[in-house]
């Protein structure tokens, strides 16, 4: 069924006058003819949403996608517009499209999880910067001429110059610039087992100290001096086999007492 009466004039080529199809298609019941009504009212208006799709090319994602996000949000404005309400489809459908495709950057194209308040100074630097940029030649704007511009403050355009940083990732293959195949995975150290040893020894100090001197002693030529048990026998004064019972019974001690406090 064809569109009529597309006769008044409008603030753009792509905005034609759908006022008599769109209160018809309110008094259709459902059914064919309805659903042929809106399908030729989507593609009427279909333009009108490719051109705001177009203002949001150059951010991470095709032209192509931008335009069915685009047109979801033009069935949506369609499905949902009530010409009894007075105002134009133009200005209900505008803000809806507008609308959806930014829920799609939102939800879909950031890689790092941004608040809602950090996207939008994202977008208002975004902004700034990119007028700036016209009366700045030859050099990037500042972060005070950024803060002024968009009328926030310097950490709230720090916080946004930063978001920008945020919107897509690097993958760990990618080469590291000024490098031969040096990828950005083979920069990020892996866990240092010297770690394990930190904790070990906070853990066993308590009960260290708790030993008797000679025990200490014994430990400490063992395990931090290198020495045998015949050496340290030889140092003490003592039997080799004596150095043995007191080290496993400072073993099977400061075991019973790390346990005991692990519970």
């Amino acid at each position: 069924m064809p569109v009529t009466g597309r006769t008044k004039p409008h603030p753009h080529d792509d905005a034609p006058d759908t006022a008599a199809d769109f209160a018809r298609l309110a008094r259709l019941p459902a059914g064919p003819a309805r659903k042929a009504l809106r399908d030729e009212l989507v593609e009427t208006w279909l333009p009108m949403a490719e051109r705001i799709a177009v203002r949001f090319r150059g951010r991470g994602e095709s032209l192509e996608d931008l335009y069915q996000v685009a047109a979801l949000g033009l069935v949506k404005a369609v499905d949902h517009y009530d010409p009894k309400r007075g105002c134009a489809f133009e200005a209900y459908a505008v803000p809806t499209v507008t609308g959806e495709i930014k829920r799609h950057f939102r939800d879909h194209m950031w890689t790092l999880h941004v608040p809602r308040r950090v996207q939008d100074l994202r977008n208002r630097v975004r902004q700034a910067t990119k007028e700036l940029s016209q009366t700045t030649p030859g050099r990037p704007p500042t972060l005070a001429e950024i803060a002024e511009f968009a009328r926030m403050s310097e950490d709230e355009a720090r916080a946004g110059m930063e978001a920008l940083e945020c919107f897509t990732a690097l993958s760990l293959e990618a080469e590291m610039p000024g490098t031969e195949g040096y990828a950005l995975g083979d920069a990020i150290g892996g866990p240092d087992p010297a770690f394990d040893t930190v904790v070990d020894r906070v853990a066993v100090r308590p009960c260290l100290e708790a030993l008797p001197e000679r025990e200490r002693t014994i430990l400490y030529l063992r395990f931090f001096r290198g020495m045998t048990q015949s050496s340290i026998a030889d140092q003490l004064g003592i039997s080799q086999m004596h150095v043995s019972r007191l080290l496993s019974s400072c073993f099977d001690r400061l075991r019973e007492e790390i346990l005991t406090e692990a519970r």
